[in-house]
């Protein structure tokens, strides 16, 4: 099978009545690469929806012309495109042709085009793609707009293995051997029976064979039939977030054409041998040894890239993300691209795959602020009764080969009450129901949805996902737990995901003694994760969110939440290091403050700064995040004697009237001593720029498995120092020029900057700033950043052909 990439479209963005014409002009239309999302070229503005983070969505149309011939001798090959996510409401043609429409924006779908190609009156492949995304409050996050994910064109022979026809499962697993089982579902094109062999060889990533197995069958004219193959591996290597071992599955499929000559298919796959279980008394396992998952919940926008994000973004993310001490990632709400799993696959991360946010009803959109009454009713629920089963069936069988993955959930908080299904029972119960609601929101009312109707939903997906995928639990991520339970919800439910209801816990795994439970999605308190950690039975927590995201905005000029232990630009926030110092296994350390303020309660939502910088005698409050036993606190030589640990919180306090000394802490291990330091800052006098390299080792690890990394997107992180080349917090304005290359984008992080993704300034926040560039292939690229009063930074940077 060869697969070619279609990167190089034209874009308009308003509608094209005949623009699905083959012979319609489109010279004048914008050139765009994709994966490429609209949505961030435009400035945000008042006017749009809070939920999708201010960002313009409309019509959109692209076009791409390839020449047949670039493709070979097509004779007796089947050609399709597979188009992996648009945002939404796609209708495809090819060469004029109206091939069907994908309402989902989070749905991969295939065309097939050997017919169509029949037809051709030139030597041309003429797609156009029309995308409808008018109804801006469809969703409570950004979406992107357009073709968000990659488009490709398959060549297969004229018997070939299925879209997503390929099944890899493992139905014993011990350290001394692993039973594996494929299965791939085989398509005879050809109006003649013939003998075809399959077969199949597993290979570790050092290329050394495991496992070459064959079989011969016989497969009718046009029939369509699953084989399966069975073998024994003795001393697998596990796949774990701790080894992340990966073995590339080679299936050769091969037959004679009708003059004797020996046809042959190539397909490659990477997978992990794994076994794990969820428990409803001890937790989560995997490979037979006990696992907290510490997970976090990801939505798939990145800033300036909206939508569309280079897979060497995500890595940085991912680093960081695994250096805190997270081992698991929930797909929030909906499935997200395929290199992301990939790249879970590959760095070892646990996976909680999701398909909807909503079903058959929509949930409020707000598009005035948060919770900000009335909200618009529009979204994927309108599609939901038509699509759910193929744009489920479709997340499985895409995903079902991912080692990391480890359960389906089918649904996320669909029984938030009155939103849109309501229950007589509202009278007796307290919760989410009363939460910051008007008054009418918060009683029954019988001429909403009934929230009984859920529990035969539920049936049904469970059953369509366990018919798809028997080997994965199916789980939900409840938000009214206290009623859902007694309307039988959770009945039909392998695994019961939790959402903030962690002191239902105890009483709740009482009541359901053969369920297991886990929080699928959680605040940050150190309460909540004592809870998780310390309760044998709850297989772990994920926390609201990982990442900062676009949308489900408060109110302008904030577009975005700020959920998240890492900011849009993927800059770490003193959460992470809290968070770091609970999770991680390593040493560390991180100084923060706060002024302080008497009788105010603490919240865990409320920012600290990395700074020593306040009037003098100020009373300020010192955090230190640590996993040390013992810690030496000290402003300038003099140690600071009221430091206790808060074990309410989770990190050691004290309080200082403010001096301009050097603020110190000595962290002390058994091995080893750390240290931080916060220096009173002064003015800005430099700003200094790095690119950003990632590891070695973790390129060469993605290297092995075909993940290629585009050595010439380079990530450039700012930083602005004082005299003494101390990193400070000021907020300077920064100029970019770029010679030989192309900015992408500007991200400081800072959620209330309205500035356009599309200029070429921005702000530090925090002192900090990220810069996203594409070189010119061969050539040196020179950025320049300009900032007022300040030298200028000049940073010269190489590039190659190809990537890595």
């Amino acid at each position: 099978m060869e697969k070619r990439f279609l990167n190089e479209w034209r874009f308009s963005k308003q509608e094209e009545k005949e623009a699905w014409k083959k012979d319609f002009d489109d010279s004048i239309w914008e050139k765009v690469t994709i994966p490429h999302d609209w949505g961030v070229s435009y400035p945000f503005e008042k006017h749009f929806s809070s939920g999708t983070g201010y960002l313009s969505g409309g019509i959109g149309w692209y076009r791409t012309k390839q020449p047949l011939q670039e493709l070979g001798d097509l004779t007796n090959k089947v050609v399709k495109i597979h188009f992996e996510g648009v945002y939404k409401n796609a209708r495809v043609w090819i060469n004029g042709y109206h091939m069907g429409i994908r309402p989902s924006g989070y749905a991969s779908f295939y065309y097939d085009l050997t017919e169509i190609l029949t037809y051709n009156s030139d030597d041309s492949l003429l797609i156009s793609v029309r995308v409808e995304h008018t109804d801006l409050a469809d969703s409570r996050w950004y979406n992107g707009n357009g073709l968000t994910r990659p488009v490709s064109l398959e060549i297969h022979d004229s018997i070939y293995i299925d879209e997503y026809g390929t099944s890899f499962s493992t139905p014993s697993v011990t350290e001394g051997q692993a039973e594996i089982m494929i299965e791939h579902r085989l398509v005879n094109t050809l109006k003649q029976d013939r003998v075809v062999r399959i077969e199949q060889v597993l290979e570790s990533l050092q290329t050394e064979k495991v496992m070459n197995i064959s079989e011969e069958i016989q497969l009718n004219a046009g029939e369509r039939r699953t084989v399966t193959l069975k073998a024994k591996i003795e001393k697998p290597e596990l796949w774990s977030p701790e080894a992340p071992n990966l073995y590339q599955l080679r299936t050769k499929v091969s037959f004679q054409d009708a003059s004797l000559n020996r046809i042959e298919s190539v397909y490659n796959e990477y997978i992990g041998i794994r076994s794990f279980h969820f428990d409803a008394n001890e937790g989560f396992s995997l490979n037979g040894q006990q696992l907290k998952i510490k997970g976090v919940c990801l939505h798939e926008d990145a800033g300036s890239f909206g939508t569309s994000v280079p897979s060497e973004v995500w890595v940085r993310r991912l680093i960081k993300l695994k250096e805190m001490g997270a081992n698991a990632i929930r797909m929030a709400h909906n499935p997200h691209s395929f290199a992301l799993y990939r790249l879970c696959d590959t760095m070892g991360f646990l996976v909680f795959d999701e398909a909807f946010d909503e079903w058959e009803n929509p949930k409020n959109k707000w598009w005035q602020g948060h919770n900000v009454y009335p909200p618009k009713l529009e979204g994927a629920a309108e599609h939901f009764p038509t699509w759910y089963e193929k744009d489920l069936e479709n997340m499985i069988l895409r995903n079902r080969n991912h080692p990391s993955i480890i359960a389906w959930s089918i649904g996320n908080e669909i029984d938030y009450p009155n939103d849109p299904y309501a229950s007589p029972l509202f009278a007796e119960m307290t919760g989410n129901n009363d939460n910051s609601k008007p008054e009418a929101e918060r009683i029954y009312n019988p001429h909403r949805p009934d929230m009984r109707r859920l529990r035969t939903i539920a049936e049904k997906l469970v059953h369509l996902s366990k018919t798809l995928d028997p080997t994965r639990p199916v789980t939900l991520a409840a938000a009214f737990p206290e009623l859902s339970t007694k309307i039988g919800l959770i009945d039909h439910l392998d695994v019961v995901g939790y959402n903030y209801k962690e002191h239902l816990y105890e009483e709740d795994h009482r009541k359901f003694p053969d369920k297991p439970f886990i929080g699928s999605e959680n605040s940050h308190g150190f309460k909540e994760w004592q809870t998780a950690n310390t309760l044998p039975y709850i297989a772990g927590q994920f926390l609201w969110t990982g990442i900062d995201y676009l949308g489900e905005a408060h109110g302008w000029p904030i577009h975005g939440s700020g959920a998240g232990l890492l900011t849009l630009a993927g800059i770490e926030k003193p959460s992470y290091y809290k968070r770091k110092s609970w999770w991680s296994q390593e040493p560390t350390v991180y100084l923060t403050t706060i002024p302080y303020e008497k009788n105010k309660r603490r919240a865990e939502w409320e920012p600290t700064y990395r700074k020593w910088s306040y009037p003098a005698e100020q009373e300020i409050e010192v955090r230190c995040y640590t996993n040390a036993k013992e810690i030496r606190l000290k402003v300038g030589n003099l140690e600071v004697p009221d430091v206790r640990y808060d074990d309410t919180f989770g990190y050691y306090v004290a309080r200082i009237n403010y001096q301009p000394k050097t603020l110190s802490v000595e962290a002390v291990f058994e091995e080893t001593i750390l240290y931080d330091e916060i220096r009173p800052e002064a003015a800005p006098t430099a700003l200094v720029a790095m690119n950003y390299e990632i590891p070695q080792r973790w390129r060469e690890k993605l290297a092995a498995t075909d993940l290629t990394l585009n050595k010439n997107l380079h990530q450039i992180e700012c930083q602005v120092l004082d005299y003494a080349e101390n990193p400070i917090a000021a907020e300077v304005m920064v100029y970019l020029e770029v010679e030989n290359g192309t900015l992408l984008g500007l991200e400081n992080g800072d959620l209330a900057d309205t500035t356009a993704y599309t200029e070429s300034f921005r702000r530090t926040m925090q002192g900090k700033l990220l810069c996203f560039v594409a070189g010119e292939r061969k050539k040196e690229t020179v950025v320049t950043l300009r900032s007022p009063g300040l030298p200028d930074t000049r940073l010269i940077l190489e590039n190659r052909e190809g990537s890595t």
